[in-house]
């Protein structure tokens, strides 16, 4: 079986912006027996834990990467930079283990797959991949959402 990359904070790295981890039995019937690449890609980027919380403004993650939008903190500190490291640490890291698949967070800017918030901070969500989700699917890497709960 090829391994899988999954955020981190799925296999209870307590990473997350809050500084928790968000592991729960049905992330662990989604990764089953498969050997796992933890990974965070914010604190791989130069991001701290804790940390402000930051959604993507101006479009989602593949906006992101072709210049388009910006993630921001709920300061207005941009921290695009950190954001647009850690997806291409994560890509690194999913090549050298031979990655094909992968299972992120749901609605992270830069984990989230298929929804993410959209920008306002107002718990709003949108249609749109995390920067991360967004590279990996670029180059061949399957994303799939965690479950919830």
């Amino acid at each position: 079986m090829e391994p899988l990359l999954v955020s981190a904070c799925l296999r209870g790295v307590p990473c997350r912006f809050d500084g928790r981890a968000k592991g729960s039995a049905a992330v662990a019937e989604a990764i089953g027996g498969r050997r796992t690449v933890a990974f965070c890609p914010e604190v791989s980027g130069g991001l701290p834990t804790p940390r402000r919380p930051a959604e993507i403004v101006g479009g989602d993650g593949h906006d992101v990467l072709d210049g388009r939008a910006r993630v921001v903190d709920d300061t207005g500190r941009d921290v695009t930079a950190e954001f647009v490291e850690g997806a291409h640490r994560a890509l690194e890291a999913a090549r050298r283990a031979g990655c094909t698949e992968a299972l992120l967070m749901t609605r992270s800017p830069s984990c989230g797959r298929g929804t993410v918030h959209d920008g306002t901070f107002t718990g709003a969500l949108r249609e749109g991949d995390g920067v991360t989700a967004a590279l990996l699917e670029r180059h061949g890497i399957t994303v799939r959402p965690a479950p919830r709960g």
